[in-house]
């Protein structure tokens, strides 16, 4: 499984989510509004209110999630940093690969 993040602004935030979980690229994604990104755009230093996305990924999802990121996504360069996880409970790890696919189970009733 793959843990990737991505800013957004909170305005698209939940739409960009709500779209990843739909499509079945994404088990899971956290919204954490409220964070400010300082960076460098065109040779200028730009402070912006953003959301943060930690999306929750299979490692077979995860080329369609990046690929469908880069398309929905507002910005020209989004920001896509997938994570590799080398620890990931077992039962989770089967959530997250069985809610990717057509064949999902209930993560509370597994």
């Amino acid at each position: 499984m793959h843990v990737v993040l991505t800013t957004i602004t909170p305005e698209a935030a939940e739409t960009l989510a709500s779209k990843l979980i739909e499509e079945r690229v994404a088990a899971c994604v956290n919204i954490l509004p409220g964070i400010t990104s300082v960076y460098r755009w065109q040779g200028e230093v730009h402070r912006d209110r953003e959301s943060l996305l930690v999306i929750k990924t299979s490692t077979q999802a995860l080329s369609q999630l990046m690929q469908r990121v880069a398309e929905l996504h507002p910005y020209d360069v989004p920001e896509i940093v997938a994570l590799d996880t080398s620890s990931v409970h077992p039962a989770y790890a089967a959530w997250i690969t069985a809610a990717c696919s057509a064949n999902t189970i209930d993560v509370k009733t597994g």
